[in-house]
């Protein structure tokens, strides 16, 4: 991925694509990318093609052979139509980058078995540049194709990598996660308001304090977790009562089994795509 100019196209311009596009379009090193999209219904791809300002084809085959890096960004039920379209364009010179959700490294290498190949899962905050994206390595992938889709995806937030097997526990993490997270902030926006106060300002203050305590943890240095929580939690304070609560609700129980269940389904879906 060393080309002065490195062509990538996105087969498929919906939501998350969009927010990759956008991402890189105001990126520093925009002029070191020329960005171009797919869609097979005309209709979109005028609508799409108008909202990014990039050229967007009704041709996959077309926007393969013109691609470098091709990102198959559609809806995971389509994935396997759309590897059976385009899989004599693609060479090993090209990068392939599926997003798509449940869509494992070996079914795509199963139509495009000499692809380089590297799996993402994003999330939906993307959309607002603080997504959060893992990154899963296929076996004729290089470290240099794996550091190229970081970077790109470090426009849209922050990123991991990790072994394709861990995926199932990333998109219950994060993928899944901002739904986790929403209903938490809105639980106790509406624990606010039937104590008495507006709903609007209780929603602003557990919101604002959900983004407060989250950059808290990005920023906390060799600080563990459990420090913050204590220096806020003064034993015998108002806070430590509260925290007392969640201890013998077993809210730690609760989020562990949040998780296990999202990641199983994950995996069961994951099989049948």
């Amino acid at each position: 991925m060393n080309k002065t100019v490195t062509k990538i196209g996105f087969i498929g311009c919906g939501k998350m694509a969009s927010a990759i596009i956008s991402g890189v379009k105001s990126a520093e090193k925009c002029d070191k990318f020329e960005l171009k999209g797919a869609e097979v219904n005309c209709e979109i791809a005028e609508l799409a093609q108008n909202k990014l300002g990039i050229e967007v084809l009704t041709d996959n085959r077309f926007l393969t052979m013109d691609s470098d890096v091709i990102i198959i960004a559609t809806k995971p039920n389509y994935v396997r139509d759309v590897l059976d379209e385009i899989k004599d364009e693609v060479t090993s010179e090209k990068l392939i980058v599926s997003i798509a959700a449940g869509v494992s490294l070996e079914t795509i290498q199963s139509y495009i078995p000499k692809a380089r190949v590297i799996r993402v899962m994003p999330n939906t905050p993307a959309l607002v540049r603080e997504g959060m994206s893992a990154v899963a390595k296929g076996q004729n992938a290089s470290e240099d194709d794996a550091n190229f889709v970081v970077e790109l995806l470090e426009n849209i937030g922050k990123v991991i990598r990790v072994d394709e097997s861990q995926i199932d526990i990333v998109t219950a993490i994060s993928g899944s996660g901002p739904a986790f997270f929403y209903k938490v902030i809105e639980d106790i926006a509406r624990a606010g308001e039937k104590l008495g106060l507006e709903y609007e300002k209780s929603l602003m203050l557990a919101t604002q304090t959900a983004i407060g305590s989250a950059k808290m943890i990005l920023n906390r240095g060799e600080i563990p977790v459990q420090t913050l929580i204590d220096n806020v939690a003064t034993k015998g304070g108002c806070t430590f009562v509260g925290i007392t609560v969640m201890n013998e609700e077993n809210s730690a129980k609760l989020f562990h089994d949040v998780i296990e269940k999202t990641t199983i389904k994950a995996n069961e879906l994951g099989k049948n795509k």
